[in-house]
């Protein structure tokens, strides 16, 4: 059921927004050469605390998980799609980053994602991940009142594989509001005019995840939580929680 948001309340995520758009910031500046993905989650956890806000991530068990998930962010690396555990791994020069974050502030979630390259960047790294965020622009500017999940569905879609690149299937955006998740889902692939129509109020976190290599196919990892790509090709993720008025999309995670 969805639930469609007040402009007081849209207002309010807009502040538990800040929050993550801050956290993400600070993670980016902190991901150096040999910095290790335990140590980025303590940088967000201290924002976090600083701004009173806590993590929706932490403790977090989907029915897939086979445990609750241990950290604030999801860090993951070169073919780790989505969902990646912080770990003692240290950055390397050329890796691939994708920093999923969110936040609770006054009972209201937000939830937003970047991928970045650290060091030395591969210019198909830097495509990909110009890609990624050219593909949530499209999925922001079809989120408008009377358009439906189909459109940016297919707006994301239609970027990704102009480009050349997978997209793993079942995993995509959701509602969002009192929860982290809630409805409706918002596929990264889809038919325009589809699905249920948008209105003033919706709010959405809308999050293309891109497969470098060009197929679909992925794996979970032996911690079961990790989403990696089949053929060892390098992927990014990029997202943003959108409030869909009748003055156009306004999002809500920008810094």
């Amino acid at each position: 059921m969805v639930q469609l948001k007040t402009d007081t309340s849209m207002a309010a995520m807009r502040e538990t927004g800040r929050v993550v758009a801050r956290l993400l910031d600070a993670v980016r500046k902190a991901a150096t050469i040999g910095v290790s993905l335990r140590e980025l989650d303590e940088v967000a956890r201290g924002v976090l605390r600083g701004a009173g806000a806590t993590s929706p991530f932490l403790n977090y068990r989907p029915r897939f998980a086979p445990t609750p998930f241990p950290a604030v962010i999801c860090a993951s690396v070169n073919d780790a799609i989505v969902h990646g555990i912080p770990t003692d791994q240290r950055l390397r020069d050329g890796d691939l980053v994708s920093i999923d974050a969110g936040a609770m502030l006054d009972g209201w979630a937000g939830d937003s994602a970047i991928s970045f390259t650290v060091g030395s960047a591969r210019p198909a790294d830097t495509r990909l991940v110009e890609t990624a965020f050219e593909a949530l622009e499209a999925g922001i500017a079809a989120a408008v009142v009377g358009n439906r999940i189909g459109d940016i569905a297919h707006a994301i879609g239609t970027v990704c594989r102009t480009a050349g690149y997978g997209i793993p299937e079942g995993f995509g955006g959701h509602g969002i509001g009192r929860s982290m998740h809630e409805d409706p889902g918002v596929p990264n692939e889809g038919r325009p005019g589809r699905g249920m129509p948008l209105r003033h109020g919706m709010v959405l976190a809308i999050e293309p995840m891109l497969i470098g290599g060009g197929k679909d196919a992925f794996h979970a990892d032996r911690d079961g939580w990790t989403l990696r790509t089949s053929d060892g090709s390098r992927a990014a993720h990029a997202e943003h929680t959108v409030a869909i008025t009748n003055d156009g999309p306004r999002i809500l995670t920008a810094p």
